[in-house]
């Protein structure tokens, strides 16, 4: 991936290793919950199975355009971790004896919309996307899982922390930005841009009361717990967030 690389200009810089948080791991911030802000079981299963095809997707393109075999082997790993995501969500619609198809089809259009936003402008910024927005949205669905009930509750939520691509697409936009660390700027301009749309398709999953005043005060210490972990993303690349 290195020779590919260095058809750009070069400047001293360095770029620390990605220290990336345990996937699973108890941290405090999980005391913030969504539980009580919880679709039923049928329309959080259909949202974010979707949400998972669309991340297998967005990865199947960074595929199709990666500079080198060693890129395109890391992503497609990366890949495969998401689609399995989507199989075990899509077994657990199947679980509840529903058909997938229907019950994604609501969704499409909304997370559609997020993914055509999002895409980038070239290959480094539809891996900053993968990166960073399935980050942000395996964490969230994690958080909002914890309000099904019981041992579903606790499946489903294993699902989103169990193992993902996040390191590998770290390790290949380090070494893209270490080669050419006028990526940097660009990316974290890029990084920046995406929580706001991010935030906006984890909302819409959100189950409000009519009370929305008291909603708003109950979900914002979640989403700024959401936002410092898109931080330590992009602050484990060196990209300033």
């Amino acid at each position: 991936m290195a020779n590919w690389f260095s058809r750009f200009s070069r400047a001293p810089r360095s770029v620390d290793t990605p220290r990336l948080r345990a996937r699973g791991g108890e941290q405090a911030t999980t005391k913030v919950e969504l539980a009580e802000f919880t679709p039923d079981l049928v329309e959080f299963l259909g949202r974010s199975a979707y949400v998972q095809l669309m991340l297998f997707e967005n990865l199947s393109r960074a595929i199709s355009t990666a500079p080198t075999t060693a890129a395109k082997t890391a992503i497609g790993r990366a890949a495969e971790l998401s689609m399995a995501k989507h199989r075990r969500l899509v077994g657990e619609i199947v679980r509840a004896g529903e058909d997938p198809s229907t019950v994604m089809q609501p969704f499409t259009r909304i997370v559609d919309d997020f993914e055509r936003d999002t895409r980038g402008g070239d290959w480094f910024e539809t891996v900053v996307t993968c990166y960073l927005t399935a980050g942000f949205l395996d964490d969230f669905f994690s958080r909002l899982a914890r309000g099904l009930h019981d041992d579903t509750g606790r499946r489903i939520a294993a699902i989103f922390t169990g193992e993902s691509g996040e390191a590998l697409l770290a390790e290949l936009l380090t070494e893209a930005i270490e080669e050419n660390p006028r990526l940097s700027a660009r990316l974290a301009m890029w990084g920046r841009r995406l929580v706001g749309d991010t935030m906006l398709v984890a909302r819409s999953a959100l189950q409000y009361s009519e009370d929305h005043r008291s909603d708003e005060a109950r979900i914002e210490p979640v989403f700024t717990t959401l936002i410092t972990a898109h931080t330590q993303r992009m602050d484990a690349l060196g990209l300033m967030a």
